[in-house]
């Protein structure tokens, strides 16, 4: 029993730090998760949908993909992606950057999020 409660906290401690994300996801998980994401975004460098590309988006700043029209929430955000900040935004992006113009609801799973991330840390 204590066994388990060590490794469920040193699990949520690595789901706290800015690389674990990408290593405690699955990125193939993440790649049929995002399948959710496709209809307005796309990893390909340069492509921009409905929502910008996110290619690369681990690590960049939030608002500024060239070419994309950012809503002014999101260009004033201030906010870097990192597995912590894409973690708050997908769990509840209107919460995350009140004003922004994504209009998907989140994604609710814990489980899901690491995933994804997992696999856009490697879409570089």
């Amino acid at each position: 029993m204590m066994l388990r409660a060590g490794l469920g906290f040193v699990g949520a401690l690595a789901l706290l730090t800015g690389t674990a994300f990408a290593q405690a996801g699955d990125p193939a998980a993440g790649e049929k998760v995002f399948t959710q994401c496709k209809a307005c975004h796309t990893v390909q460098a340069g492509q921009n949908r409905v929502g910008p590309s996110l290619f690369g988006v681990v690590g960049r700043a939030a608002g500024a993909v060239e070419g994309f029209a950012y809503s002014p929430a999101m260009k004033g955000s201030g906010m870097t992606w990192t597995a912590e900040t894409l973690d708050k935004y997908l769990t509840d992006p209107k919460a995350a950057i009140p004003g922004n113009k994504m209009v998907f609801p989140g994604l609710k799973k814990p489980e899901d999020r690491a995933n994804v991330i997992a696999y856009l840390a490697q879409q570089k």
